[in-house]
């Protein structure tokens, strides 16, 4: 099986679970108002996971077989051979999903990434259909360059890229406001409450915006500080602190680049650096 199609074989799985959860809020959408689906929603956030899937594609061509060639260089000047077992299983899970921590906190800190991936956050209501919601200037924004120390240490491409294709699947499940909080399994791993923290970055939830960036496990939010449990009595308002009023899959995708550019267009070099890399302003999500 070709590691990079893991999330498209699993879309069946994926669909169930959505088709699911309308018919759960066709019962009880009365208890969750920004968590029932609207089809102006539905056909952006399913558009842009095709445009994600067609980009990814199309990345194949020139930018994904370069990265290819690079992780399989740089696998050749690794420090270990690392064969692959239990234990080295484990290892690569945890420091994979540390990985993920990073360049998700980054996601939210440096503006060039937060471009692609203010497209996640964008709408104003959250359901499983989000986790579709994706960019497909992902390859641009250089997310693969986060895991090129685990390659660096040993773990071969192939594993590395097969453990991150298998926590972003997992992410899928935690985002829904249909399932409450899941007891102890909150101290250890991202769950569906801790999720709609993280994407509860509307302005007046401003205890909530840039926190609980975690993939799998919870714990790295948890040891560096950027935990916050959901608290019921503040229910959580999902969107971005500059809202974009639309639907329009271009518009969703390509905004932020577009403000971006042009602010950056005609500065001075440091400053334009700054526009493109410093922390986007005001709070991340805007």
């Amino acid at each position: 099986m070709d590691v990079q199609l893991l999330l498209l074989y699993l879309s069946p799985l994926f669909l169930v679970f959505i088709g699911w959860e309308m018919l759960y809020l066709r019962k009880h959408g009365a208890a969750y108002p920004t968590a029932g689906y609207q089809w102006k929603d539905l056909f952006a956030n399913a558009t842009l996971a095709l445009m994600h899937q067609g980009g990814d594609a199309l990345a194949a061509i020139a930018i994904a077989i370069a990265i290819a060639y690079l992780y399989d260089t740089l696998w050749g000047w690794r420090l270990f051979d690392i064969e692959l077992n239990l234990w080295s299983l484990l290892l690569l899970f945890l420091l994979q999903d540390l990985c993920y921590w990073l360049f998700h906190f980054a996601s939210h800190h440096v503006r060039w990434l937060w471009a692609y991936h203010v497209v996640h956050h964008s709408s104003e209501r959250l359901n499983l259909s989000t986790a579709f919601r994706q960019s497909l200037m992902y390859p641009v924004s250089g997310m693969w360059m986060f895991w090129i120390p685990m390659i660096l240490i040993g773990f071969p491409p192939e594993a590395v890229v097969a453990t991150v294709l298998l926590s972003l699947g997992f992410q899928f499940f935690v985002h829904t406001q249909v399932v409450g909080k899941l007891g102890k399994l909150e101290w250890i791993f991202n769950t569906p409450s801790h999720h709609r923290v993280h994407h509860a970055s509307n302005a007046s939830n401003a205890r909530y915006i840039d926190r609980n960036f975690a993939g799998v496990l919870i714990i790295w939010d948890r040891l560096f500080g950027t935990f916050v449990e959901e608290d019921l009595g503040e229910p959580c308002r999902f969107g971005i602190t500059k809202p974009i009023h639309s639907f329009n899959p271009l518009t969703l995708t390509f905004h932020e680049w577009r403000d971006m550019l042009q602010e950056a267009r005609g500065l001075p070099w440091r400053q334009k650096l700054a526009v493109l890399f410093g922390k986007p302003a005001g709070p991340t999500s805007g």
